[in-house]
């Protein structure tokens, strides 16, 4: 019987820390390629001068990639979420955009439009496919 009762415990808060209604309340720009692009050169670079060298080169890389990237205008695209404790993270979105109001649920590092908001994409886009 106890084991039971510690099994159902386990599964009702796995199950609870999965329900996350998350709100959409800004973009930002995303320029982690460019700081781990120029890192990672800076770090080859400063390699050369020893373990601390590459340490520092590290850092100088990824500042300076960071700032390629800004000044190229390609960054990516990752958006201000407030969760529903009230907290307030940014998270990445590369290959969505949302709209300030959107509700989302958080997987990770990354935002998924909720049931709501995946039905009334597909409204939007004239596509009749059912969702599963």
């Amino acid at each position: 019987m106890q084991a039971f009762g510690i099994l159902t415990l386990t599964f009702s808060l796995l199950a609870l820390s999965n329900v996350q209604a998350d709100e959409i309340i800004g973009e930002t720009e995303d320029r982690t390629a460019g700081q781990s692009a120029g890192g990672m050169t800076g770090m080859m670079v400063g390699a050369i001068g020893g373990p601390i060298g590459a340490l520092i080169g590290a850092g100088v890389g990824a500042l300076v990639g960071s700032s390629g990237q800004e000044a190229a205008n390609s960054g990516e695209h990752a958006h201000q979420v407030r969760t529903d404790s009230g907290t307030v993270k940014t998270v990445r979105s590369p290959n969505r955009r949302f709209a300030a109001g959107d509700q989302v649920e958080t997987r990770g590092n990354r935002p998924y439009p909720t049931s709501a908001g995946k039905s009334a994409a597909l409204a939007d886009n004239g596509d009749t496919r059912t969702l599963r």
